[in-house]
């Protein structure tokens, strides 16, 4: 018996959100023998999304029937303008039945609305994360993950996280081996768990226009586990510690210190993330003791590592790191 996928959609809609799930399912199941992908909206007919494209057949939530899992995805609108009742009737319908219900980017709004997160974490885009929070006070908002599952609902972040959230359903459903198999055809990386973050230090921080400055960063996020400090970046870059200091304040708004602790808490998430214990995650990011680690995530993170480990931890198998043995 196939499991009923319900991708509730809507004008104005961002199209990726119910494409890159909707591809997920199709190429987790070829033969049509486990899933079946309905695109419900709440009056059916054809639906707009918000670059234009059109979904020219979808099914009115009343007669969409009994889904397994409904996926709700978002739109641009909907952490300004409010969630429009006829879509809040249509996802309040389909959800009482469903095994699962899920959310892409701002869709979280759609079941914050419904109360459907009140007390649970979730997550949403990071750049309208804090506006969930200030508005829904009782869910526990998580700005820095990729997907959250907290009992039955799924929440994912901005636009891309759809893929990933739809590929740990089938991972779920169907088994690691086939999650990672429909990660490969989409050729995308095989696959970031939960607690991945939403973008990375070397990512989030804003671009530095010293060409110097900007080489010695490129080199410490490439090997975060060298004998990196303040001392040696300042070596490395030919100038004074005090120097250094003032280019990164001035350029990325932070000390030398602060980012080189970002840049390896990173490094230890990820490796946290692919299962090695966390004595060699200590030592392969950087920091040498577990003490160290503990002190950094405590800092940058409001947790620990094991805490972070228990909470996004997946089924996924350990990734080698060369010249390491999993598990060693």
């Amino acid at each position: 018996m196939s499991l009923r996928i319900g991708l509730m959609v809507f004008d104005g809609m961002t199209m990726l959100d119910a494409s890159g799930p909707a591809e997920v399912f199709n190429l987790a199941d070829p033969a049509r023998e486990h899933y079946e992908v309905t695109y419900v909206s709440p009056a059916g007919g054809p639906v707009v999304s918000s670059s234009g494209l059109e979904l020219s057949r979808t099914i009115a939530a009343a007669d969409a029937g009994k889904v397994d899992t409904l996926l709700v995805v978002g739109g641009a609108s909907l952490p300004d303008g409010g969630v429009p009742p006829n879509l809040l009737e249509a996802v309040d319908g389909l959800a009482g039945g469903a095994r699962r219900v899920a959310s892409v980017c701002t869709g979280a709004f759609i079941l914050a609305e419904l109360g459907y997160l009140n007390g649970r974490r979730a997550t949403t885009h990071w750049r309208h994360a804090h506006a969930l929070a200030a508005r829904y006070p009782r869910i526990n908002v998580e700005p820095d993950v990729i997907h959250v599952r907290d009992g039955r609902y799924l929440t994912s972040a901005g636009i891309s996280a759809g893929i990933d959230l739809a590929l740990a359903m089938v991972e779920d459903d169907l088994g690691v081996r086939t999650a990672r198999e429909t990660a490969r055809e989409l050729v995308v990386f095989m696959h970031r768990p939960g607690g991945q973050a939403q973008f990375s230090t070397a990512l989030s921080t804003p671009p530095v226009q010293n060409r110097l400055l900007r080489a010695l960063m490129d080199s410490v996020v490439a090997d975060p586990a060298d004998e990196h400090t303040v001392a040696s970046m300042a070596a490395a870059a030919g100038v004074s510690v005090r120097h250094l200091n003032r280019i990164f304040q001035a350029e990325a708004g932070t000390t030398p210190a602060r980012w080189l602790e970002r840049v390896r808490v990173d490094a230890a998430r990820s490796l946290i993330l692919d299962g090695h214990p966390m004595t060699l995650v200590a030592q392969l990011s950087g920091f040498g003791s577990d003490e160290t680690l503990r002190r950094a995530f405590a800092r940058q993170l409001d947790t620990t590592p094991t805490s972070f480990r228990d909470r996004f931890a997946t089924t996924r198998q350990v990734r080698a790191v060369p010249g390491v043995l999993p598990g060693g």
